[in-house]
């Protein structure tokens, strides 16, 4: 093949290194590549929503993206981390050997507490916790996340006696502890120790060169154990282990299902030929299903569901479906807006400049006024999807800023004339105009909408708050408390944010699934 395969990977220290692994024996092949590391899902443009796509994956999804946009050939992923169920358009193409299919125990003195009542691990998994607290009930188990190099420090940082690591990735880093053991005992993740390689269905030259890299041990193995998991989670998320392996032309199966607080568990085995390996993940679902496992999901979708994340904007179905799977999120519009009736005579005159900062103003423009009458000679925009509005609406966009001190400081350069008309809100940041004025560019403020706090009480503890403008934290503020994250959109809404949270994020791009994979990349 003369064209070079863009490997597509995320850019964390294991992605990578799994990613060149890929990359190491396609070029032994005498196939040409090129690493493509993939960032945020903000930059990534598709027609489509995600969920309409079957896009759902926490950490696969950016990687989707880019492939159905064809900036990538080809993907690389841990299976475990993949969704049963892949998008459409996109599928397997390889597994690699599968390594070390292990949890392991890594702990900070010795193994004494093992014996001991009490004890503190640490795991972010909520399957290694139900396993942990049904072999040892009386230990406490806390929260760890972030990076093997982080959860390793935290554990050196922290009064905990173990944490547990998936015994491939930290073995790949070339940092597995000497204090630390393989725990045989704990059924593993579905597909846990194996690198999955994905192209696009259509793409058979792709497809065919990655087949030469699968390992057809480890994709029956792995296919039994994804089938397994499939049929049980049903969408929701539990506490699921599942581990086969092939030994004497036969295939051997374990599996497990587990309440969260590790106090219930229902396991099954099976041994049986290969040439029955398609029936064996059907028959221990509904083994473990016909066990109580039906119940037992029911108890675990109806569980303890405290909202931990505040959305001040009310989202849709399909962008809920993209938080993490920890993520118990509550949503309402936290300012209400009010069209106002602008007057005819305002834009009799030809009006050479206009600013517009919010798809708000163009609604309101738009209710007041037809396309044809708003005849506009440069209009300025501040975000892309108000500027998407308005050149779908109205007419061409002269430039656009990510946010309105950018687009004060473009003006200040650039606009043709002293004058400008800005159709706003009765609540806004005089940043802009005032920018404007300080250089002699007259600003004639029009009101274009009204906006009305009408935030909720919130009554559990947060752990963040989701901010989409500096109205909306002015609304949250009057009715909570500053605690918590806040996730901001963006460098303005940040700025008002920064007075009361002392915590404040800014998302990569200005827009509501980027703040929503800000919020993820805190639960990850």
């Amino acid at each position: 093949m003369s064209k070079i395969i863009r490997i597509g990977t995320r850019d964390s220290q294991l992605a990578l290194w799994q990613a060149k692994t890929v990359q190491s024996q396609l070029e032994h092949l005498g196939h040409k590549t090129v690493l493509v590391p993939v960032k945020s899902t903000g930059d990534l443009v598709l027609n489509k929503p995600l969920y309409e796509l079957g896009i759902t994956g926490i950490f696969t999804k950016t990687l989707d993206i880019a492939m159905l946009n064809e900036d990538i050939d080809i993907a690389v992923h841990s299976l475990k981390d993949v969704p049963t169920v892949l998008p459409k358009g996109i599928v397997q193409t390889a597994v690699l050997k599968r390594g070390n299919v292990n949890d392991t125990l890594v702990f900070k003195h010795n193994e004494e507490f093992l014996s001991a009542r009490d004890a503190v691990i640490a795991t972010g998994s909520l399957r290694r916790r139900a396993q942990w607290l049904n072999r040892y009930p009386t230990h406490t188990v806390v929260g760890i996340r972030g990076n093997v190099n982080s959860r390793l420090q935290k554990l050196e940082d922290n009064d905990w006696n173990a944490a547990i690591f998936a015994g491939a990735g930290i073995g790949r880093l070339n940092l597995t502890p000497e204090n630390s053991i393989n725990l045989g005992w704990m059924i593993p993740a579905p597909a846990q120790g194996a690198i999955m390689i994905t192209a696009l269905e259509a793409d058979e030259e792709i497809r065919a060169i990655c087949a030469e890299l699968n390992h057809e041990e480890t994709d029956i193995c792995t296919r039994i154990e994804r089938e397994f998991l499939n049929r049980l989670e049903g969408g929701c998320t539990a506490p699921i282990g599942a581990l086969a392996y092939i030994k004497n032309e036969e295939i051997n199966f374990k599996g497990i299902l587990l309440s969260k607080d590790g106090t219930k568990k229902i396991e099954v085995s099976k041994v049986a030929p290969l040439n029955k390996k398609d029936d064996i993940a059907e028959f221990c679902a509904d083994y473990i299903i016909g066990k109580g496992g039906k119940t037992l999901m029911d108890q675990i979708k109806q569980g303890d569901k405290a909202t931990n994340i505040y959305s001040t904007k009310k989202l849709t179905e399909g962008q809920s479906a993209l938080f993490h799977n920890t993520v118990v999120a509550e949503s309402n519009d936290a300012i209400k807006i009010s069209l106002n009736r602008i007057s005819k005579h305002t834009i009799k005159a030809e009006i050479k400049n206009v600013i517009i900062t919010s798809k708000n103003a163009v609604e309101a423009l738009l209710t007041n006024f037809s396309p044809e009458e708003l005849q506009f000679k440069n209009i300025y925009c501040v975000g892309r999807r108000t500027k998407r509005m308005v050149e779908k609406r109205i007419g061409k966009v002269t430039h656009t800023e990510p946010n309105a001190k950018k687009l004060a400081d473009y003006l200040v350069d650039y606009i043709e004339g002293t004058e400008v008309t800005y159709f706003c809100s009765d609540l806004r940041l005089d940043d802009l105009p005032n920018t404007l004025a300080e250089n002699h560019i007259k600003v004639n403020e029009i009101e274009a909408y009204q906006t009305k706090f009408d935030a909720d009480k919130v009554e559990n503890s947060l752990d963040g708050v989701m901010f989409y403008s500096p109205s909306t934290v002015e609304s949250f503020l009057k009715q909570n408390k500053a605690n918590g994250i806040a996730f901001c959109i963006g460098e303005t809404t940040a700025k008002v944010a920064q007075k009361h949270f002392e915590d404040v994020r800014i998302a990569k791009v200005p827009t509501v699934e980027s703040v929503i994979e800000l919020v993820n990349e805190y639960y990850i």
